[in-house]
């Protein structure tokens, strides 16, 4: 009689698991649901449970899940995609950024200067003046910032203003100083300091330079760093972004992460990444890639080969045509090569995942050699090699990819942005090989899309309008920059969801909308599959699921 009850009892129990995983928390009804599951591409409804998808089938099908507790909601028809896993930003640098002086915008010298002289006026004397993503290729004509432009309008401020794509820097005088800075400073390996006629420094530094200035700020409170973060948590709901890949998580940032996911503030699943040279760090303490939870990841390393296109740092094989005495920057990891190939193959070695940023043809060829050389040395394994941006390819080099299953994290908004000015820089021949979306994925490369926010915006859709497009910010290529580079919607949606998951290790996990799955999905305003290119700039996120719950509703508009 007693083994009778104890059998009935568990059987009650397990009976009673089943029916409370048969109600769903939340059921989204009446949808056009995009899964990118090959297997069952649309669906009408989705139940989600416990953080992960239920089920994924037609209304009557999700209906079924439907309990006293669950949250319903009627889509009316709204596109639904999995949610946004950006696989490249700086995420609390970007929270900063969201709170300093905005530059990005600014359409000349003067609305440079006045815009640096207003947030000044609202500063107390010797406070820092940071952020800016300022874009001198914006302006009419093109030419670059100099100290003497904010001098007079922040004496009693230290300036620090970096270009849109953080490798390049405008020093007022004050922070030149402040850095031992003059005409007699030798460049860095790996930087430069931009001098004019009579050989004193501008005030723009480059690349390694900018490191001497850095080092002066003062380190933000732990609560500046919590703010930030709380910021671009809130900035990536309202875009869709439920996953983000921080090629900056430093220690105190992790800290910050971790604090944030305790009180269950982290709305964001992060895979958090050190530098590359300081992989012994993580080899020491036992971590390997993708080590921790479904919220908070490390184990991801991030190097640099060279610069920026726009600050002429980017390393090619050939001069720039407007610049011909430089074909660009190695960065000081990769002087001389053979250091960044004993810290790729240390940390590959150790189980860590290596990506390498990679921006001129030369530098992305160098580094193909590199992962090539440390494959061979270490052995076949489950690596996945990353190259961050992978903008400037040699025909030669695009096969390269797909061969040695190097994931090409690329970020579709710089495409835009460039494709005004890059070809002034390196003319029509060699721009045939830039941002060849296209020609990785026909050469059997996984594309990982991100933004690289704070240097361009975390927007996913403007991503995808760009990688579908090509049309430039300025409008002037309505056929597209190299047309023949462009990919479909749907593709540049895998992209930004199955291809971010898999470089970080997590396609099993997200990526798609299918049972078992974290429940993180983005609604949005309009069918960016059936709509025309050229109105995919319009569409927006209506709203944001996190792990199962609604984080983020649209107030205005469709």
């Amino acid at each position: 009689m007693r083994r009778i009850a104890v059998v009935t009892l568990i059987t009650l129990l397990l009976t009673n698991a089943v029916e409370a995983q048969r109600e769903a928390d939340l059921i989204l009804l009446n949808g056009r649901i995009w899964t990118v599951n090959p297997a069952q591409p649309e669906a009408e409804a989705v139940a989600c449970g416990g953080g992960r998808i239920l089920a994924v089938g037609s209304n009557a099908e999700i209906r079924q899940w439907s309990g006293a507790k669950t949250k319903t909601i009627d889509l009316a028809g709204r596109r639904v995609v999995p949610g946004f896993n950006d696989a490249h930003v700086h995420f609390y640098t970007g929270g900063t950024h969201l709170t300093g002086v905005q530059l990005r915008t600014a359409s000349s010298k003067a609305e440079f200067r006045e815009r640096i002289a207003a947030f000044a006026a609202k500063l107390e004397p010797g406070k820092w003046i940071t952020g800016g993503d300022w874009d001198h290729e914006s302006w009419t004509p093109p030419h670059l910032p100099s100290r003497q432009l904010i001098d007079a309008v922040t004496p009693d401020h230290p300036v620090f203003v970096n270009r849109l794509d953080g490798h390049m820097g405008l020093a007022n005088s004050v922070a030149l100083k402040m850095a031992g800075i003059d005409r007699n400073t030798p460049d860095p390996a790996g930087g430069g300091i931009v001098r004019d006629d009579a050989g004193e420094p501008t005030g723009v530094l480059k690349d390694a330079a900018m490191g001497a200035v850095y080092r002066l700020m003062p380190p933000p409170s732990r609560e500046d760093v919590l703010n930030a973060i709380r910021a671009a948590t809130r900035y990536a709901a309202e875009n869709g972004v439920t996953s983000v890949q921080d090629m900056s998580a430093s220690p105190e940032i992790l800290k910050a992460y971790q604090e944030l996911l305790a009180s269950d503030e982290l709305t964001v699943r992060v895979y958090g990444h050190q530098p590359l040279p300081n992989w012994q760090h993580l080899a020491n303490a036992g971590i390997r890639a993708a080590f921790g939870g479904d919220k908070l990841r490390i184990g991801g390393l991030k190097g640099f080969s060279d610069g920026s296109l726009g600050s002429t740092t980017a390393l090619f094989f050939e001069p720039y045509l407007d610049a011909p005495a430089t074909s660009g920057l190695a960065a000081d990891e990769m002087i001389p090569p053979s250091k960044m190939l004993d810290n790729i193959s240390g940390a590959d070695a150790a189980g860590l995942q290596i990506a390498v940023h990679a921006i001129g043809d030369k530098a992305n060829s160098m580094v193909l050699d590199l992962f090539a050389s440390v494959a061979k040395r270490n052995g076949a394994r489950d690596r996945r090699f990353r190259i961050e941006h992978a903008q400037h390819l040699r025909k030669q080099d695009m096969k390269r990819f797909g061969q040695a299953g190097v994931i090409a994290s690329m970020q579709p908004y710089h495409l835009i942005d460039d494709g005004r000015w890059a070809e002034n820089r390196i003319g029509p021949e060699r721009a045939k090989g830039s941002y060849a979306f296209r020609s990785l994925l026909d050469n059997g490369a996984v594309l990982a899309f991100g933004s690289d926010w704070y240097v361009a915006p975390m927007d996913p859709l403007m991503g995808i309008y760009a990688a579908v497009t090509r049309i430039p910010l300025d409008g002037k290529k309505q056929d597209g920059w190299i047309p023949e580079e462009k990919i479909t919607v749907a593709e540049a949606v895998r992209a930004y969801t199955m291809g971010s998951a898999y470089a970080s290790f997590e396609e099993k996990q997200k990526g798609s909308i299918e049972p078992g799955k974290l429940a993180d999905m983005a609604v949005l305003t309009d069918d960016i599959l059936t709509l025309s290119p050229a109105q995919l700039r319009e569409v927006r996120v209506a709203m944001t699921v996190f792990d199962g719950r609604v984080i983020y509703t649209r107030k205005s508009g469709k």
